[in-house]
């Protein structure tokens, strides 16, 4: 089927990385940044190019579109999503995308800053993908594979399945959501509008990865309330609420349950910011476990933690607040086997053995799961997430361009 195809997907995927789209955590706006939705309105005009007639970008910064039904059968509409924003974790400003063409298996040194060394020993996946053709970017900045590779692939499927009306389907809706990497990808997202029954982030990793589980998450923050004195007359005075909230940080395990020292399934409470004055300081953790049930342990524990320290500290108080982030997309799929079977059978079908994965983290699926999209994550090729040493096969993202394709197949076949 796609043996005379000429792909767009690594046309696509360079012109969108060159676009600045980070995203803020500490903004309060939504989107975080505006400059998200210069992306957005450049994906609005090449879907309306295609043809696809109610491509639209809201005033929160969603992507809505939809690829028409070409079959008379009745097929459960599916939906496929990607972020538009990057990082916050490295520049996104001035990005220029490398190809490096047949890699040849070893190290890649950056040529805009040659003490950024992509080593193949430290990531054997790179090492795998020998005579593939490597993105990479410069060295100063992020690539921004994460997560432009999957919104370029699924551009490029809109375009295939748009040419080639043989191939039958049912109806597919296209979501580009912003603000992904702040935790806020779906929240002003409208269902009604999106109107789809079950959807795929194409957000994963590795070639042929389908991850149907991820973290549970909450948030937790602790407030200290010190004393504060004149440092000239502050002795059995001061109580510094700053080195209360090193003694708490201090006291976690040394050991485990931080994302130093765990993989695989197991959970973690880690420490990702520190703020304040000797009179009230502020942490703000994230708290993660596979087992939902697990979180409110962790989160005892800590509390635990906390109330020791301030034992030693007269006249100090603090509180522990917790807000749920998201919840494992495993809770929601496990009721709707066919999603993922779905999804496997389509990797298959672009020779690809898939890889069921668990996500040590979450995408705009696992809040969507729970907004009644079931939606487990597809891979799209993107690796070394959120950092300089970032990069992508353009033959992995053929093969999630395929694997899309299928799957819009797959659907209308098993209708």
């Amino acid at each position: 089927m796609f043996t005379n195809y000429s792909y767009t997907v690594d046309k696509r995927f360079m012109r969108y990385v060159q676009i600045d789209t980070q995203s803020d955590p500490m903004s309060n706006t939504f989107p975080t940044t505006e400059k998200q939705k210069d992306l957005s309105r450049l994906l609005v005009k090449e879907l309306q190019e295609m043809g696809i007639t109610d491509a639209e970008l809201d005033e929160h910064g969603y992507v809505y579109a939809t690829i028409p039904a070409n079959t008379d059968k009745q097929v459960p509409v599916i939906c496929f999503c990607s972020h538009v924003d990057t990082s916050s974790d490295s520049s996104g400003t001035g990005v220029k995308p490398i190809v490096h063409q047949q890699y040849d298996g070893g190290d890649i040194a950056l040529p805009d800053d040659e003490t950024v060394v992509i080593s193949a020993k430290e990531h054997p996946y790179l090492a795998s993908k020998k005579g593939d053709d490597i993105i990479t970017a410069s060295g100063t900045t992020l690539l921004g594979a994460d997560d432009k590779a999957g919104v370029a692939e699924i551009m490029d499927a809109a375009h295939f399945l748009m040419t080639h009306p043989e191939v039958k389907h049912g109806a597919i809706r296209i979501l580009f959501t912003p603000d992904e990497e702040v935790g806020r990808g779906v929240e002003k997202v409208d269902m009604k509008k999106l109107a789809a029954d079950f959807g795929y982030t194409m957000d994963g990793g590795e070639l042929g990865s389908l991850e149907d589980e991820n973290f549970s998450a909450d948030g937790a923050k602790i407030t200290i309330y010190g004393i504060s004195a004149h440092p000239g007359a502050a002795k059995d005075k001061l109580v510094s609420a700053i080195k209360i909230a090193g003694e708490i940080v201090d006291a976690l395990p040394k050991d485990g349950l931080s994302p130093e020292t765990t993989d695989d399934r197991e959970g973690f409470i880690h420490p990702v910011r520190i703020q304040g004055t000797v009179e009230k300081t502020e942490i703000d953790f994230i708290i993660r476990d596979f087992e939902t049930s697990n979180l409110e342990a962790h989160e005892m524990y800590l509390r635990r933690i906390m109330e020791k320290v301030l034992d030693k500290h007269h006249g100090a108080k603090a509180t522990l607040k917790v807000t749920e982030q998201y919840r494992n997309m495993k809770e929601v799929l496990v009721n709707h086997p066919e999603v993922t079977a779905n999804a496997a059978e389509a990797i298959r079908r672009a020779g690809v053995q898939p890889l069921r994965m668990s996500i040590r983290g979450g995408t705009d699926g696992s809040r969507l799961s729970f907004m009644g999209l079931p939606c487990p994550n597809i891979f799209t090729g993107e690796m070394a997430l959120h950092s300089k040493h970032e990069y992508v096969s353009i033959q992995d993202m053929k093969k999630a361009v395929q694997t899309i394709v299928y799957l819009a197949q797959v659907w209308e076949e098993k209708a």
